[in-house]
């Protein structure tokens, strides 16, 4: 029936047995047609179902089509639109699961709804999928709608992550060497001539911002993530009590709690690919060294006295585009940055400006911006533990 569906009508119809729940290829908007069991009986009634379903599944193409066209997007100028690819990307959440109902594996047409509206307004098919699926990230799940804070939060991720360039394919990313990108930014950075909210000495707050993070975001996509990113914490903590010194060494005994493998985990042996594709991150007979070095650069010293807050911000850029490891990556660089902090006895009430922004390898206002952000966070943590009445925005 779907062979001679496709040669009449075209192959818009394949999705005519995408069902609710669990039907032929279930969590889906059809609701005329389930399965060959349950739907299948007399030719007449097994065609006027196929023919409803045919006509549900058109009905909703055209109702997507309709949403698309009601956000005219330009990628070109993203900048000034962001605000409006992610309310569509929001609508386009709520409008999935109204139609579908949450069943199972409802997740999987959300995600193909999302990267269909991307490719709408320019976004390369490839590069949509893997930006959709880093925002989802595992946070959706079957036969559970997510809740508000949830879907506002993968629209705020899917859309702070695109950039003008993403109309271009993974074979143009991989000419080019976003390491090295960053390896000329990072030593072009005034990194001496930044506010540093590091400079007031230790401060210790009422509440623990990178433990309740890690419950809430890691715990909603797997509680086994946040509790392997806990127990990272947890050592971390210790090694930064101790006055360890930050390298490759230390970094995977943490990470290995991050990916729950046997052991910690080796340096990448091959070139490494973020943000959907769109970075690349090459990889030489010098590259382990270089990154250690790096991050021997994380502790003040008298030839280079930099402050603290751009120190941990340096760190955590240092482990994201270096990309250690196959997995996790943005994990580990979270820990590093809390690791620096912690080293000279600076703790944040709150972190969620610095796991909900994308920063990209090429943008030299990145760096700035995240040292802004830890700072903005170390003076609401100093705030709060100066004033009990004062509660820092989680």
């Amino acid at each position: 029936m779907s062979y001679a569906l496709v040669l009449h009508y075209g192959r818009w119809t394949l999705g005519w047995r995408w069902a609710h729940d669990e039907g032929d290829f279930g969590g889906g908007p059809v609701g005329n047609w389930c399965c060959p069991r349950d739907s299948i009986t007399t030719p007449e009634e097994t065609l006027a179902r196929v023919e409803a379903a045919l006509r549900e599944w058109r009905e909703w193409l055209e109702h997507l089509a309709a949403w698309f066209e009601a956000y005219p997007l330009d990628l070109s100028a993203i900048e000034d639109q962001r605000i409006l690819w992610e309310r569509a990307a929001r609508n386009l959440i709520l409008q999935v699961v109204d139609r579908t109902g949450c069943g199972s594996g409802w997740h999987n047409h959300c995600r193909q709804v999302l990267a269909w509206f991307l490719d709408r307004w320019g976004v390369a098919v490839e590069v949509a999928q893997g930006l959709v699926e880093e925002a989802v990230g595992g946070r959706f799940h079957s036969w559970t709608g997510p809740d508000t804070v949830v879907i506002d939060d993968v629209a705020e991720q899917l859309a702070r992550s695109l950039q003008p360039g993403d109309g271009g394919t993974r074979a143009a990313v991989q000419a080019q060497d976003h390491l090295q990108r960053w390896l000329a930014i990072r030593a072009s950075v005034p990194w001496h001539e930044i506010p540093d909210a590091g400079a007031d000495g230790p401060v210790a707050d009422l509440r623990d911002g990178p433990a309740e993070d890690i419950r809430a975001f890691d715990g909603a996509i797997d509680p086994a993530r946040a509790e392997g990113l806990l127990r990272a914490l947890e050592l971390l903590r210790a090694d930064a009590a101790r006055g360890a010194r930050l390298d490759f060494a230390l970094l995977s005994t943490w990470h290995q709690h991050v990916l729950g493998s046997p052991q910690p985990p080796p340096f990448r042996t091959s070139s490494a690919f973020a943000k959907g594709d769109r970075e690349r991150y090459g990889l030489g007979p010098d590259t382990p060294a270089r990154f250690d070095t790096s991050l021997t650069e994380s502790a003040a010293t008298a030839s280079e006295p930099l402050g603290l807050t751009a120190r941990a911000a340096r760190t955590y850029l240092d482990v994201c585009f270096f990309h250690p490891f196959d997995d996790g990556n943005a994990r580990s660089a979270f820990l590093a940055l809390v690791f620096v902090l912690a080293r000279e006895g600076v703790a944040l009430g709150s972190v969620g400006l610095l796991r909900r922004v994308t920063f990209e390898a090429d943008h030299p206002q990145d760096p700035l911006t995240l040292i802004r952000y830890i700072n903005i966070h170390l003076a609401e943590t100093r705030g709060s533990a100066t004033d009990p009445t004062v509660s820092a925005p989680g």
